[in-house]
């Protein structure tokens, strides 16, 4: 099987983990090496959350949640991305556990049409799962990280892409999971899983969402 051929499997099929002890669910897929470098190791999901911990830890302050002792975060996230991953299974989400923090990634069919910041009526049901695990654990921040395919100009996709990002985040709220907990952030297209994106089936999994969760430790 090609790389691209498996990277689209991936992309638009149920992550490998979600599998796990599902029965209905595909059968795991091997994540290809060339998908590592934007896939699961990037950067810009290591960073420190949008906005600064200082001035996040203080909204979360100001919303009297407590927060997560170090000795605890770990258990804690663990049993976050359980949940995540047995709400989910089947979906066709992918859930990255990264270790420092869980990133759920949605991609496009699940999300947007192609130059639109309007989140499509039949994506409700697949972001609601996600809101009703995510507002539960409310001892996470919530960052929601939007990327558009290479399609346009640059100048447009970054502003489509902060769009993307804040319709999200706006959804969330309006679930059930606290401003205080949120922020969102457009990278246009500076960060593609797939480079060129010739097809739309590439261009779909560039356009994709992520919400990470990251431990509120105080």
């Amino acid at each position: 099987m090609t790389i691209r051929r498996t990277l689209g499997a991936l992309i638009l099929g149920t992550s490998m983990l979600a599998t796990e002890g599902c029965e209905t669910a595909p059968p795991p897929m091997v994540r290809p090496a060339a998908f590592t470098p934007l896939g699961v190791s990037a950067p810009y999901l290591f960073g420190d959350v949008i906005g600064g911990r200082k001035a996040r830890v203080a909204k979360m302050r100001a919303a009297k949640i407590k927060p997560l002792s170090p000795a605890a975060a770990g258990t804690y996230m663990a049993s976050l991305d359980r949940e995540l991953r047995e709400q989910t299974a089947g979906i066709g989400l992918d859930v990255l556990n990264l270790g420092s923090s869980v990133v759920i990634r949605v991609p496009a069919t699940f999300t947007f049409d192609a130059g639109s910041a309007v989140v499509k009526p039949q994506t409700d049901a697949t972001l609601l799962e996600i809101a009703r695990t995510v507002k539960t654990k409310n001892q996470t921040f919530v960052d929601v990280l939007a990327h558009t395919d290479t399609s346009g100009n640059p100048q447009g996709n970054q502003a489509l892409s902060e769009k993307r990002a804040a319709a999200v985040a706006t959804y969330l709220n309006k679930h059930g999971v606290g401003r205080s907990r949120i922020a969102s952030k457009g990278y246009g297209e500076s960060l593609p899983l797939y480079s060129p994106d010739t097809t739309e089936t590439e261009k779909a999994a560039n356009r994709r969402i992520e919400i990470r969760l990251v431990p509120y430790t105080g």
